[in-house]
């Protein structure tokens, strides 16, 4: 049956994330761990469907202050036909130069990380994500299909693909095509593997920097469920440390211009 099959085929890909990638995600999240615990920022960013794991990431229960997400609109569809589909968002985000625009709104500095989503790893938009932080001496990780890097040609006009672009390439292990599920006499498969793999990937990251945030002696400012048991106001504190966080990065880069 197809949905045991799906099941079985995106365990087996978590799996093998599980058995290959512990290293690149624990060096990952030491580096993030590094960035926050000294003052800086973990920037997130994906565009079209790669966008899921950024918005799971933070504010998200489980996740702190520490993680800034990236998100421009244009970037995520909200539509499929029209203003906001999805024939825009792909046709963006593989044109040069608009992501250098889009960052030209943050303060980065080399305190700073920025993790990257895309499953093909071949759009301009996070390619130039990494290229242009890096040059402000962000430390960049990429999440992305590296059996896609090995088998397609590069889109972007530098000949880099993400991974090349990046300090830590972290391989979300799933095939090219992303789908997963084969129905008997069409090419086309169904059930994509690729944002499964990736939120699973953004909640290790998540869990294994708050862990040596803690074990430094640090304590992230982190959203919780009302279940947990906490002060009612406590949410509450957390977005005001995120808020106190993101004027202090606008104050500096005013200051900086």
């Amino acid at each position: 049956m197809a949905e045991l099959e799906y099941l079985t085929r995106i365990t087996e890909i978590l799996a093998q994330i599980r058995d290959t990638q512990r290293d690149n995600i624990e060096k990952a999240a030491t580096q993030f761990a590094e960035s926050i615990a000294s003052g800086g920022r973990v920037y997130t960013f994906g565009s079209g469907h790669s966008v899921i794991p950024v918005l799971d990431i933070f504010p998200r229960y489980g996740s702190f202050v520490g993680f800034y997400p990236i998100y421009d609109p244009r970037l995520m569809w909200f539509n499929v036909v029209g203003p906001g589909g999805a024939r825009e968002l792909l046709w963006l985000e593989q044109r040069e130069g608009y992501a250098r625009i889009v960052l030209s709104s943050y303060n980065l500095t080399p305190q700073d990380s920025l993790l990257l989503f895309s499953h093909g790893g071949l759009n301009a938009a996070a390619i130039e994500m990494g290229i242009e932080a890096a040059r402000s001496g962000v430390r960049i990780v990429s999440v992305s299909s590296l059996s896609n890097y090995r088998q397609a040609a590069a889109k972007h006009s530098s000949g880099k693909k993400l991974a090349d672009v990046s300090d830590i390439a972290i391989d979300n292990c799933v095939p090219p095509e992303d789908a997963l599920v084969a129905a008997q006499g069409i090419p086309e498969k169904f059930a994509a593997g690729s944002t499964v793999a990736s939120v699973s990937i953004a909640m290790t990251l998540v869990a294994e920097t708050g862990r040596i945030l803690v074990a430094q002696g640090n304590h992230p400012a982190t959203f919780v469920s009302p279940n947990v048991g906490l002060p009612p106001n406590h949410n509450e504190q957390v977005f005001s440390q995120y808020m106190r966080n993101v004027l202090r990065g606008f104050e500096e880069k005013v200051a900086s211009e």
